[in-house]
């Protein structure tokens, strides 16, 4: 995906663009972030268990109820201050007038009731407001983008953010929501701190469906992504110049990368996904503009991609700097999926690109337990890497690709890409080669900067 452009945050739009919150009854409950220790479900030799294409995200652990919580929190209910909950009256004021009473109360909790539909034109919750502020609603909350434009943003401070159908969605100290002309993002937040998100549904986003920028520690569970496999730049994902995330158990479908990891991330674990129709998993696109980016420690495992245009991709400019280092892939199904494992360090999205001599490193991929079929319209396996930075320290294993229909590609493509073949690879993939490149000094290398 294209970097977005800095002017489209510069002013708050006066539409009135609706958001849907369709709430639903259930029992909801606390959700606590834990760590994820799901073991991978593969089977030995060339075959992979493959979850049902059409199963629904599992919801995640829940380990206290939500009625203990409401006797330790002064509730704040919207209906209280006018919110009909019809589906066509425009609650946004009751909305506005319970937070505000809200923020203003230690430990308070704004109730949205599971038994409406509250319609909410274009709205800012501001803050910094008192500890414990939190914002309940209940399963399943479902975000109809083709009417809106929503942007949430949090205001540059250490806060604890969390929004779902679980409930709670926490918000604290400042988070405030606005719709910005010109950016179709459904749901965004900029300079957030420990934020939450599950049991969501966000549907048919003009593009980015869901985005954080700025961020420390993010947990993604449970989340259901979909638009149409033929609408671009409709990223399921994206994550920039964040760190600390995780995403788990969650479905998505969509038009372009299913999640899409930018510039300045590290320590991202991925588990338990299932992506396509998509672009794939895609670290990128990074160095645009001669830009330096810098992404380590990122692991991707037990995860499904069917039916997309790439499957592992990484992708940058030419001309950037810096490095993409500490990836690691491992128990990956594929099913009809072209491109399966991509390094593409020759991305344009034109053909005016020129070339140029500097290039994002690419050190320390590891593949391992790949396994699924191919669209043979491409071969399965493609490293593109620099002429004058090479990819190195590549390493395979139990990588296992056949076609899913037709004859079997059997030429994989590598360009100054070195690493090593652990175990037989199908197709072969001999064209990798061994060690290390003459002109690597480390001293030069283009990772300089990148902490």
């Amino acid at each position: 995906m294209p970097n977005g452009h800095p002017s489209l945050y510069a002013s708050i739009t006066t539409l009135a663009l609706l958001l849907l919150l369709s709430l639903e009854k259930c029992e909801p409950r606390y959700h606590y972030h834990k760590h994820h220790s799901s073991s991978p479900k593969f089977n030995s030799g060339s075959q992979i268990s493959l979850p049902p294409a059409s199963a629904p995200a599992e919801p995640p652990s829940m380990s206290k109820d939500i009625n203990t919580t409401r006797s330790e929190h002064r509730v704040f209910d919207v209906r209280s201050y006018g919110a009909i909950g019809d589906g066509s009256s425009n609650d946004a004021q009751a909305f506005r007038a319970a937070w505000k009473a809200a923020c203003m109360a230690n430990s308070s909790v704004i109730l949205v009731p599971s038994d409406g539909v509250f319609m909410v034109t274009s709205t800012i919750f501001s803050g910094p407001c008192r500890p414990g502020l939190v914002l309940q609603v209940s399963y399943p909350v479902s975000i109809e983008t083709e009417l809106i434009l929503l942007l949430l943003e949090a205001a540059p401070s250490k806060e604890k953010a969390r929004i779902g159908g679980i409930s709670p969605a926490s918000l604290t100290e400042g988070l405030t929501e606005a719709h910005y002309p010109g950016l179709a993002t459904a749901l965004r937040f900029f300079m957030s701190y420990n934020v939450t998100v599950g049991r969501l549904r966000i549907r048919n986003s003009p593009q980015f469906h869901i985005k954080f920028d700025g961020c420390d520690g993010v947990h993604i569970e449970g989340l259901s992504i979909s638009s149409p496999s033929f609408s671009p730049n409709t990223d399921g994902i994206h994550i920039e110049n964040t760190k600390s995330v995780a995403i788990y158990d969650s479905i998505i479908s969509n038009g372009d990368d299913c999640i899409s990891i930018g510039p300045s991330c590290s320590n991202v674990d991925i588990a338990n996904v299932t992506c396509g129709p998509s672009h794939g998993i895609s670290i990128g696109s990074l160095g645009v503009h001669n830009s330096q980016a810098c992404v380590t420690n990122v692991k991707v495992r037990n995860a499904r991609i069917r039916d997309s245009d790439n499957g592992l991709r990484i992708k940058t400019w030419q001309g950037g700097t810096g490095s993409v280092s500490g990836i690691s892939f491992e128990d990956i199904a594929m099913e009809n999926v072209r491109n399966c494992i991509i390094v593409d360090q020759y991305y344009c999205l034109s053909k005016q690109c020129l070339n140029q001599t500097s290039a994002v490193w690419v050190t320390d991929v590891a593949y391992s337990n790949i396994k699924g079929t191919y669209d043979v319209r491409s071969a399965p396996v493609h490293f593109a890497c620099s002429d004058t930075v090479a990819c190195t320290n590549i390493t395979m294993s139990e990588v296992e690709l056949l076609p899913h229909e037709g004859e079997m590609v059997d030429d994989p493509f590598c360009w100054n890409a070195y690493g090593v073949l652990e175990t037989l690879t199908i197709p072969p993939i001999y064209c990798l080669q061994e060690g290390q490149p003459q002109s690597l000094a480390l001293e030069d290398t283009p990772a300089m900067g990148c902490s």
